[in-house]
């Protein structure tokens, strides 16, 4: 059966490495068939993500955010992304937490990638826990999102084995290896049910 291609946002706020993993998936790898990302968004105007998606000649917009309300804020961004008709948020690393009136808007669109099983840990600085609590496996989640923070459904995880990691450089090495890959992979399963 013939789906048509999902209409995705990446959101961002920084390197935007898994947005640039994505992207590839999406121009030559395993997400080609199935969603267009229709633009990369920041609520940074430095994000290094955007001009990385702009080099692979993906739209990119940002509204600054700093010193906004987050309500105010959001409104904003659900008035500027409105007209795309997306399908999906994707977010990869975007940094702030979303108002409920912007995750009832996008009520089970919104899609987060989180580093760490969100029933055990969740916010910020998943991977320094990892490491500090010397967790012999952490584990990468990718899940909906929801009004809490990092509590929406989870759609799938996958284990990072940390067995002889001896600093949390290589936690983050090999945690983000792991996310790159699989972000993608989750989403070309829920984008091809779907």
């Amino acid at each position: 059966m013939n789906h048509p291609k999902k209409r995705i946002a990446i959101f961002i706020s920084g390197r935007g490495s898994n947005m640039k993993a994505i992207a590839e998936q999406v121009q030559h790898g395993i997400l080609k068939n199935c969603c267009e990302i229709v633009l990369v968004f920041s609520n940074k105007k430095d994000a290094k993500g955007l001009q990385t998606a702009s080099e692979m000649g993906i739209e990119t917009a940002f509204i600054a955010s700093k010193g906004k309300k987050r309500q105010t804020f959001d409104q904003k961004v659900i008035d500027f992304v409105e007209p795309l008709h997306l399908d999906y948020i994707i977010l990869a690393g975007y940094m702030r937490i979303l108002s409920p009136l912007f995750t009832r808007h996008f009520a089970k669109k919104i899609i987060n990638i989180h580093p760490a099983d969100t029933r055990l840990h969740q916010g910020l600085h998943a991977y320094e826990w990892a490491f500090e609590t010397k967790r012999k496996e952490t584990c990468i989640t990718v899940h909906f999102v929801n009004e809490g923070v990092d509590t929406g459904e989870i759609i799938a995880q996958q284990t990072v084995d940390l067995n002889g990691v001896q600093s949390l450089e290589e936690v983050e090495m090999r945690g983000l290896k792991t996310e790159h890959w699989f972000y993608s992979e989750v989403l070309r399963d829920l984008f091809l049910e779907g």
